[in-house]
């Protein structure tokens, strides 16, 4: 079986013959397959009208499990964005009954976000949606193989992420 990338990578090597071009035999395949998951994001989240910057605040309540509420700055660490940008998104998700404010019960001057049943029901719609495209990415992969790339994926990413 042969794809694109392999079309790329003997180019290059016939281009640039002195280059070791091996890591683009994995990385270009990677950004091929963000491409594709991207767009099944997006296309799994408009079925529910949803963004992706809202599934990633939603998710990250539901996560939390019960009673699916988080500080603003446990957000922000949630979903890697600004105190500005996470205040804009609170609002315009507020606006759309997706979650509320709540006082924060031992400091009156904070705040919890806390996902509105409208919002659970969004992002649990969304997420059946978003795992039925991701398995459809996969189909072509047994459990063991999904299983072996989950870990060489895992030794790749993880020292990129602040998990201890």
């Amino acid at each position: 079986m042969r794809d694109e990338v392999d079309r790329l990578v003997e180019a290059w090597r016939r281009e640039r013959p002195e280059l070791d071009v091996s890591p683009m035999q994995v990385l270009s395949r990677v950004t091929r397959l963000a491409r594709h998951l991207d767009l099944a994001r997006r296309q799994a989240f408009a079925a529910g009208r949803l963004e992706s910057w809202e599934f990633d605040v939603l998710s990250a309540l539901r996560r939390a499990g019960e009673p699916y509420q988080l500080s603003p700055g446990r957000l922000l660490r949630e979903t890697l964005v600004t105190s500005g940008t996470m205040t804009n998104r609170v609002d315009r998700m507020v606006a759309r009954g997706l979650v509320e404010r709540l006082p924060e019960p031992s400091d009156r001057r904070g705040v919890r976000v806390a996902l509105t049943p409208a919002g659970r029901e969004s992002v649990d719609a969304a997420l059946d949606e978003l795992l039925l495209r991701e398995q459809e990415l996969l189909r072509a992969l047994t459990d063991e193989d999904s299983a072996e790339l989950a870990r060489m994926l895992r030794i790749v990413v993880a020292p990129f992420d602040d998990v201890p």
